[in-house]
């Protein structure tokens, strides 16, 4: 029995995050076929040449802002299933679309795997990045300006605050949030820096790790205090990447494990195609970050192109 578009209908249904089982399943409710896992799998695997394609595509030579992110997901490595950690690179363009630039595997040690991360951007085009934000991971803000030494590396106040809130107890969460709320949205650094100093003296007894955290990234906390605040909130607010994420782990949920990279890689892709953040729409708020970067990073931003 031959049914028109069989392969694209197995494709759609992989993409929603579907097992083999299922799609098994579906295909003989549906149509009354028996379909083999092999079958299945040499379908699904066709895909993996539109991913290295899209791994590889040439990148612009400037973007204003990248956003680095992880996820973690379950992979069977050596027989073993191991927690890894899947990054995602989601760019603003200089028009203010958005743009996933990558995924990546962590498989080597931290800032050795983020300097092959780097050296590979910059090959495939990438000549400077003007404000990338990034977590708390050590040797990440040396591994890009190893590469891309101008770049301003911002810690994600997200991250951080969310760090923040792992040293709490339930009933204090709020009141600590509230607090850090305090910091994030001074007026100015020395303002914020005051506000870390009240935090403290407030909850150095109770949680005397908050305060030490944020005191060691300090220096990548305040570099977004030199915008206005609508701009700020393009740099520490990650709205686009959480959105992803969590699409992406709608779709990978009914997933146990993954049997290997290639196959995570293959079903995090397609979540990312259909969650529309490849090429999506202006980011809010964008002309105004413009101007303010056009000024702030002059010729590196090539503002005569606008």
């Amino acid at each position: 029995m031959r049914i028109e578009g069989f392969d694209d209908k197995i494709i759609s249904m992989y993409a929603r995050g579907m097992s083999v089982r299922d799609i098994q399943g579906h295909l003989k409710d549906l149509y009354a076929v028996e379909v083999s896992p092999d079958l299945i799998s040499r379908v699904t695997d066709a895909i993996l040449a539109d991913v290295r394609a899209w791994q590889n595509r040439a990148l612009d030579g400037v973007y204003p802002v990248v956003i680095f992110d992880a996820l973690r997901v379950k992979i069977r490595d050596e027989g073993i299933v191991r927690n890894k950690e899947v990054y995602l690179a989601l760019a603003i363009a200089r028009d203010g679309s958005r743009d996933v630039l990558c995924i990546w595997i962590e498989n080597e040690e931290g800032a050795k795997f983020w300097l092959k991360v780097m050296n590979e951007l910059k090959n495939r085009g990438l000549q400077d990045i003007l404000i990338a934000v990034v977590d708390g991971l050590k040797g990440f803000p040396e591994a890009i300006n190893a590469v891309f030494p101008e770049t301003l590396v911002q810690t994600c106040i997200v991250h951080l605050v969310r760090h923040s809130l792992n040293f709490c107890s339930y009933k204090d969460r709020k009141r600590v949030a509230a607090d850090l709320k305090t910091i994030y949205r001074a007026e100015t650094a020395e303002m914020a820096e005051v506000r870390l100093e009240e935090f403290k003296d407030r909850w150095d007894d109770r949680y005397p790790s908050i305060g030490q955290s944020w005191r060691r990234n300090w220096e990548k906390v305040i570099p977004f205090f030199d915008f206005p605040m609508d701009v700020r909130r393009i740099i520490y607010t990650t709205n686009a990447i959480e959105s992803l994420n969590m699409t992406i782990r709608k779709t990978i949920k009914t997933r146990g494990s993954f049997p290997s990279d290639e196959a995570a890689t293959k079903l995090i892709y397609l979540a990312v195609k259909n969650a529309g953040q490849i090429a999506k729409a202006n980011t809010y708020g964008w002309k105004t970050a413009l101007n303010q970067f056009a000024i702030m990073f002059g010729e590196r931003l090539e503002a005569d192109q606008f």
